[in-house]
């Protein structure tokens, strides 16, 4: 219940973003010391974030891809640049989820796992709007989800 408590007090009192120049390779080098995964970004990126809030988005997304039941091997994050954005996408080769899982996933205190709060993605939703950006989940065709996050230049 402690955990709950400090979960929901975190997802009801974000900050507003301290948005900064923030070193992709740094970010990658700081999540393989507590994750396994294959980073498929081109390297020497910036990504424009509140760094504290991107770390736990990234941990909320990595650690959702390793409880989907896809090897460790299988799960891959990428950064790309666009026009005037960065889009960050986590993937995994899980099982997926349902339409009816995925239309609601995104809102705080739904989860499908027997001890999951609900409020991890509800949380990376709330980093992402309060960067102006958005984030979706995907199926992906050859199994498995992509969750992406789109953050703009700011």
């Amino acid at each position: 219940m402690s955990d709950f408590v400090q979960g929901y007090g975190k997802f009801a009192k974000l900050p507003e973003p301290k948005v900064q120049a923030n070193d992709w390779g740094q970010i990658i080098a700081m999540l393989k010391s507590q994750w396994q995964f294959v980073d498929l970004s081109e390297p020497g990126q910036i990504v424009y974030a509140d760094p504290v809030q991107l770390e736990q988005l990234l941990i909320n997304l990595l650690k959702n891809a390793h409880e989907s039941g896809s090897l460790a091997a299988d799960v891959c994050i990428k950064l790309e640049q666009r026009q005037n954005e960065s889009c960050i996408s986590v993937m995994d080769k899980g099982k997926g989820i349902s339409e009816a899982v995925m239309a609601n996933a995104l809102i705080p205190f739904y989860s499908t796992k027997p001890s999951g709060s609900g409020l991890g993605l509800a949380l990376c939703r709330e980093i992402a709007d309060a960067h102006h950006g958005h984030i979706g989940l995907f199926n992906r065709d050859e199994g498995g989800l992509t969750v992406r996050v789109v953050l703009p230049f700011q």
